[in-house]
């Protein structure tokens, strides 16, 4: 009897043992179900990603406008024989820096000192008949006043007398002429600049005058016009707004880091109504000698007055074919896509014409990374210089 009554004892344990592990069993394979659902529903909700985003606000700019131009010489003259003869010598090196008066060219000098010497004696020879002419004069004034010649014969030595000043200023003016043959074989540098190269060599025969050769072209090097198209609507407001004060205007060359800084000049009498345009002209030193005329330049120039504008930085933009976008960041964290019109670069950034408002929030990384109609975690940049200004102030 003892002995069954314990072994049931211990089945009735076993009994309850089984059910104690089935329940704990059962518990346990609930939770493993909820924790599988849990990490399920995580992953089916990612994190949205970080992206750096600046707010735009209004900022006073200067508004520079850009132009394609050409370099224009100041001064160009074209060297031609005043006289004509045999080219003698050429005394430059082509190419080099000429200052005005040095000496060019020679010309054959020996017919025209022969001229000079010849003008010189005719002159002598005028001198003589006048002096002559002003002794008979004299004789013969005694004469008349006594009455012992008639008033005609007075008359005729006294006409002599002045046809012998007469002679003498015409043999002046020829000896003058002479002179300036003889100077105008020795060709000289009218103005200062940089040379060409000769067009015509020593020992050829040259023709004086208008219709002579152009022996070498001689154009300014220590400043230079820069030559370029201004639209309707900016020649307006540069004029409309100019002070006293010139225009700042910049230039610079392709492929080269320096720039110019000159001012303008002047703007043409009559708008193109071809082109809708008219020409504008900017001087510019040329203290290193770099600019030459013929060159391609950019040139730029800066609005009299400052005004408010919303910039975007290089790296904010998107190309889609030849419309250019920003992705903005709206309220709700979600990227949406804003095409933009750009107008002239200001440093780092571009100037916004439309499409962007005060307080957007304009994505300026991640460009690839994103879609229109993604939420993202905006980061302002702005915000994070300036709390890293002040960490840095603070130690």
């Amino acid at each position: 009897m003892g002995n069954g009554k314990g072994k049931g004892r211990g089945r009735i344990a076993l009994v309850m043992t089984t059910a104690t592990m089935l329940v704990i069993g059962a518990a346990g394979f609930e939770y493993v179900q909820q924790s599988h659902a849990a990490g399920a529903e995580a992953q089916a909700q990612p994190v949205a990603p970080e992206v750096q985003v600046a707010t735009l606000q209004p900022e006073t700019v200067n508004i520079w406008s850009e132009f394609s131009g050409r370099l224009e010489a100041v001064e160009e003259v074209q060297i031609r024989p005043r006289v004509s003869g045999t080219l003698d010598q050429v005394l430059f090196r082509e190419g080099s820096l000429v200052k005005a008066g040095e000496p060019l060219y020679v010309i054959d000098p020996r017919p025209y000192a022969a001229e000079v010497a010849s003008a010189k004696a005719a002159l002598a020879s005028a001198r003589s008949r006048v002096e002559f002419a002003r002794v008979e004069l004299d004789r013969v004034k005694g004469l008349e006043y006594r009455k012992v010649i008639s008033k005609s014969q007075f008359d005729s030595v006294n006409n002599d007398y002045r046809v012998a000043q007469a002679d003498v200023n015409a043999a002046e003016a020829a000896l003058d002429i002479a002179r300036l043959n003889l100077e105008y074989a020795h060709i000289k540098a009218p103005t200062s600049g940089r040379i060409s190269r000769s067009e015509v060599t020593r020992g050829n025969l040259v023709e004086g005058g208008a219709n002579g050769p152009v022996l070498a072209t001689i154009v300014s090097s220590d400043r230079l016009y820069a030559e370029f198209d201004v639209d309707e609507q900016t020649y307006l407001n540069l004029v409309r707004s100019r002070s006293d004060q010139p225009l700042a205007v910049t230039l610079s060359l392709t492929g080269d880091e320096a720039v110019y800084r000159g001012e303008m000049h002047a703007f043409d009498n009559r708008l193109s109504t071809q082109s809708g345009t008219i020409r504008a002209r900017a001087l510019f030193d040329n203290p290193d000698g770099a600019l030459i005329p013929g060159m391609f330049a950019s040139v730029r120039i800066a609005a009299p007055a400052q005004t408010q504008a919303l910039l975007v930085e290089q790296r904010s933009l998107g190309t889609n074919q030849n419309q250019k976008y920003v992705y903005v960041v709206d309220e709700n964290n979600v990227v949406a896509y804003r095409p933009v019109t750009l107008g002239a670069a200001v440093g780092e950034r571009r100037l916004v014409m439309q499409g962007l408002n005060a307080g957007d929030r304009v994505m300026v990384n991640s460009l690839l990374r994103v879609m229109p109609g993604m939420a993202v975690t905006p980061v302002d940049i702005h915000a994070n210089a300036q709390a890293d200004s002040s960490v840095a102030y603070q130690y």
